[in-house]
């Protein structure tokens, strides 16, 4: 599976950006799709997670209430819709696809390159 991410930019914070993240190749192999953020100097962590089939979500903490994740099926696409961003909020978002569950950040060994989100005070 190849995963193609984009939507990345630079936003003030209180405000919103969308990502997207477009699947092609197997993707009838893929069971869960999530998105995971890497900050300057930190390790990369995980921010979402939907079920490929079904409506099944799960968050951390840090985004809960204010990212939604949402998938097209028709158009093999995931999106990540962030609200109310924080400087924090300020990575590398990177798309990743699981094949053996969804709701275990571990399971997640597909990915794309990422995209910068940058949120200004």
């Amino acid at each position: 599976v190849q995963l193609q991410a984009c939507g990345g930019g630079l936003v003030q914070a209180g405000g919103s950006l969308r990502l997207s993240c477009a699947a092609s190749g197997r993707t009838v192999s893929i069971y869960g799709m999530g998105w995971f953020r890497q900050a300057p100097g930190k390790e990369r962590e995980f921010a979402a997670a939907i079920r490929w089939s079904g409506s099944s979500t799960y968050y951390a903490d840090s985004v809960k209430g204010r990212f939604t994740i949402s998938r097209d099926n028709a158009k093999n696409t995931v999106y990540l819709q962030m609200n109310s961003l924080k400087p924090e909020d300020t990575a590398v978002y990177y798309c990743a696809a699981a094949k053996l569950g969804w709701g275990r950040p571990e399971l997640y060994d597909n990915w794309g390159q990422g995209t910068l989100v940058t949120v200004s005070s």
